[in-house]
């Protein structure tokens, strides 16, 4: 048998690693000089800054591009980390803005939620208590001052390693907390909160219970498209936060379903 070689996506792999590398070496980039060393054109550069900048690989500025903090960029391999990175950095920081101090708090293992716990690590000023099944949250969390951590046990599973399954569900029914913040595969106005993965919906949904507010992180990306299985109605949840790039059309919906929407 044969296999088929796609020497597009191969070209395009190693443009992309030729540009993380020049970005390395000189912590910023231009376009012409990019499209003059790697002989093809301004415009095929350009599409790979915008679609690395999308990512969280790079930063794109004007004409070029920007190296970012590689413990951001290296430290953990699941790429949904990485996309989108400035959208959920500004949701973190609004979110942060609804925790009070003294509040105990969970955090799914979305990677929306993993920004948070990283401004959560960063701002010492309130002290909380922060209740996660998240390993990549709760490796941010652990051993900080300003935070009482409480991992949630269970098999270890999903693309971004957190704990669910059946043990999962019942340590976190022992909880109770004043506010939870999730992640979620899509935001549909016609049939609710949505989530691919069954374990996860079933995480989601017992947070649900356990918390007297919950909010949703959910970049811009995330409103429509198809979907697998739904988590609640949009109704359920105390607020959405998502970022400026939000169409019109859907803070139009929001408003018409009586949903509170936060834009960061």
């Amino acid at each position: 048998m044969f296999s088929v070689i796609n020497y597009k996506v191969i070209e395009m792999e190693e443009r992309r690693q030729a540009i993380l590398r020049k970005l390395e070496e000189k912590g910023s980039v231009r376009v012409a000089e990019l499209s003059k060393e790697l002989g093809c054109s301004e415009v095929t550069i350009r599409n790979d800054i915008k679609n690395m900048d999308q990512e969280g690989l790079l930063k794109r500025t004007h004409g070029g591009a920007l190296q970012i903090d590689s413990k951001t960029v290296r430290k953990y391999s699941a790429e949904s980390i990485y996309r989108n990175v400035e959208r959920k950095k500004q949701i973190a920081a609004c979110a942060y803005a609804f925790i009070e101090d003294r509040d105990t708090i969970i955090i799914d293992d979305a990677s929306s939620s993993f920004y948070l716990a990283a401004y959560i690590k960063e701002h010492p000023e309130k002290r909380l208590a922060v209740v996660t099944n998240s390993l990549l949250a709760g490796n941010e969390l652990a051993g900080v001052d300003h935070v009482e951590l409480y991992m949630i046990g269970g098999h270890v599973g999903g693309h971004l390693s957190a704990t669910m399954g059946e043990a999962a569900l019942q340590n976190m029914e022992q909880f109770h907390v004043d506010k939870a913040f999730i992640g979620v595969h899509s935001i549909n106005f016609d049939v609710g909160l949505t989530s691919i993965a069954t374990p996860q919906m079933q995480v989601k949904r017992t947070i649900l219970k356990v918390a007297e507010q919950v909010y949703v992180l959910a970049d811009s990306s995330k409103f429509g498209g198809g979907y697998v299985s739904v988590i609640c109605p949009i109704q359920d949840v105390y607020k959405i936060i998502t970022d400026s790039d939000v169409s019109r059309e859907n803070i139009k919906k929001a408003q018409e379903s009586n949903i509170s929407l936060v834009i960061a």
